[in-house]
């Protein structure tokens, strides 16, 4: 039989993908969940373009003159801010979603860049704190590990009130991922699914968090700095929030970040593209006439140099990476290709963080998978990543004239689509227009 051709027009609101969807829901009853990030495509960093420098600005020569990438995070009320080498920090990713020895390989790579990494959920294992020079404590609603004891130990402390991957939603962490060390740990049950509460117990606004803030203050002896972490959506009253509250630094986690398990509708249907979202939240801490004195991390989706320095010309201060820092560790590659068809997808399309069957090591529990993942190799390995990044950041930063990546600024900025420019508030190239400004 000959199938007419116009008959296999596929439909633009049904697409194959999502009749499959609707079919699996049907047949199942319960949402997806799954790893990884959101795959729907949205405004990124790729959609605004940096300016170099020729006649009417003058760039820097890469090999001879220098282009400095410090920074320091906290100087608001900590005595003991964080001084990096680097405006390019760890994401908090947990023991727990990720094994061992990909906690203590990322330890190891930050304290050899001279950035810091950050805990996640589930608490401060000694493998990360003994391979961590810089480690950032999160205090999250699960209150999972969280003890005094450790809060001391840390070098700055995150209170998480929001994840890009999904804001207004808990952590999730399924049974066959919780051994007795992570239930041990997380004073849960062996092999139970797990997921976090989606807002503190000890506060329902910004007035008690206010308070919160202040006790995490007394019991590290006011020593190190406060973050508070927001999933982006509404983020001028956030960061506004997050300020007034007494955070010392804020962290804005934009949709394109990733998480170790949640529902897909999440990923795909909640917060805002990070591009806007630091637009948003350096517009409201200049109005409060804070920027760089509250300093702005920017997370979800950072995947390069070029991002970092588009971030940094926005205005914030710092970066902060996951997805990509997990990809450098092994995430996807191709190897162990019998592993990946086991799980039914593919090297580059694999999003099963959640199952514990992670084919490199990075995502898993079990011991044979995790040997798959050499602490040593997994750090080189990081390292050779973000010494990457850092290169890129700053031939792009000399390229604009710039003596510190911190000194790029909007100006620096075009738009290559209207989208974008409306987002970031920077021209459309060729033009002096940004889309909602007044003039």
């Amino acid at each position: 039989m000959t199938v007419d051709p116009r008959a296999l027009k596929a439909s633009a609101t049904f697409p194959p993908q999502v009749v499959a969807e609707i079919q699996r829901a049907a047949d199942e009853g319960v949402y997806e969940i799954r790893g990884f990030a959101g795959k729907r495509s949205v405004p990124t960093f790729d959609d605004l373009a940096l300016l170099g420098a020729s006649v009417s600005r003058y760039p820097l020569e890469g090999y001879r003159e220098r282009c400095d990438t410090n920074v320091t995070l906290g100087t608001r009320f900590a005595e003991k801010p964080i001084e990096l080498k680097i405006p390019i920090t760890i994401a908090g990713m947990s023991f727990g979603a990720l094994g061992a020895n990909a906690k203590e390989a990322i330890g190891r790579a930050a304290t050899a860049m001279g950035t810091s990494t950050t805990t996640g959920d589930g608490g401060m294992t000694e493998e990360e704190r003994q391979s961590s020079k810089t480690l950032v404590y999160q205090v999250l609603p699960s209150r999972y590990g969280m003890n005094p004891d450790d809060l001391r130990r840390a070098d700055a402390l995150e209170v998480v009130l929001g994840q890009g991957a999904k804001p207004g939603g808990g952590g999730m962490l399924l049974g066959h991922k919780i051994t007795e060390r992570v239930a041990g740990m997380r004073d849960l049950p062996v092999g139970i699914d797990q997921r976090s509460a989606c807002r503190h117990p000890d506060w329902t606004g910004p007035d008690d968090l206010e308070i919160k803030i202040h006790e995490l203050r007394e019991i590290t002896s006011w020593q190190v700095p406060i973050y508070i972490k927001v999933g982006a959506t509404r983020v001028a009253y956030d960061v506004a929030l997050a300020v007034k509250a007494g955070a010392d630094a804020i962290v804005v986690d934009g949709m394109q970040g990733g998480t170790a398990a949640t529902q897909d509708v999440f990923m795909e249907h909640v917060g805002i593209p990070t591009l806007p979202a630091v637009r948003l939240a350096v517009e409201t801490l200049k109005e409060l006439g804070l920027h760089r004195k509250v300093q702005l991390i920017v997370s979800g989706g950072i995947r390069s140099g070029a991002d970092a320095a588009k971030a940094l010309a926005l205005g914030a201060d710092a970066v902060s990476i996951g997805t990509a820092a997990m990809i450098a560790l092994g995430c996807n590659k191709p190897v162990h290709l019998e592993d990946y068809h086991a799980l039914g997808t593919e090297p580059g399309f694999c999003h099963h963080c959640h199952t514990g069957r992670c084919p490199v090591g990075v995502t898993t529990q079990d011991p044979d998978l995790e040997a798959r993942l050499a602490p040593d190799k997994g750090a080189r390995l990081l390292q050779n990543y973000l010494t990457t990044m850092v290169l890129e950041l700053q031939t792009l930063a000399r390229a604009c004239g710039k003596s510190h990546v911190l000194n790029l600024e909007p100006e620096d900025l075009v738009a290559l689509t209207v989208e974008a420019a409306a987002m970031a508030q920077v021209p459309l190239a060729g033009t002096t227009w940004i889309p909602g400004k007044a003039y």
